[in-house]
């Protein structure tokens, strides 16, 4: 069975692909054979999911925007000096580093 067979049933169990995630094993599948499919496709889609650095940045990164406008909509003072203060402290550190390969 493919990605693309998620809504397929299996033919061994009732039970559907669609109603678990994507790394779980379906309970209940006698065939050996089979088994070992399931198995084998679940791990193959669970270091797909930790593996794939891309993803996981660009979603933390998304959470990361969302608490921010968050805290932004609740606090717009403390938002403005939290950005002014971390403005400093990145303008520090770029000077400190251009400072020590100058020398």
């Amino acid at each position: 069975m493919t990605n693309s067979d998620n809504s397929l049933r299996s033919s061994r169990s009732n039970v559907t692909m669609a109603t678990l995630p994507k790394t779980a094993v379906p309970a209940g599948i006698a065939d050996p054979v089979e088994s070992a499919r399931a198995e084998l496709k679940a791990a193959l889609a669970a270091i797909e999911v930790k593996g794939n650095f891309p993803r996981r940045i660009d979603k933390a990164s998304k959470r990361a925007v969302g608490k921010a406008r968050a805290f932004a909509d609740r606090n717009p003072a403390a938002a403005t000096a939290a950005s002014v203060a971390l403005a400093a402290v990145v303008g520090g550190a770029v000077w400190v580093i251009a400072r020590a390969l100058s020398r």
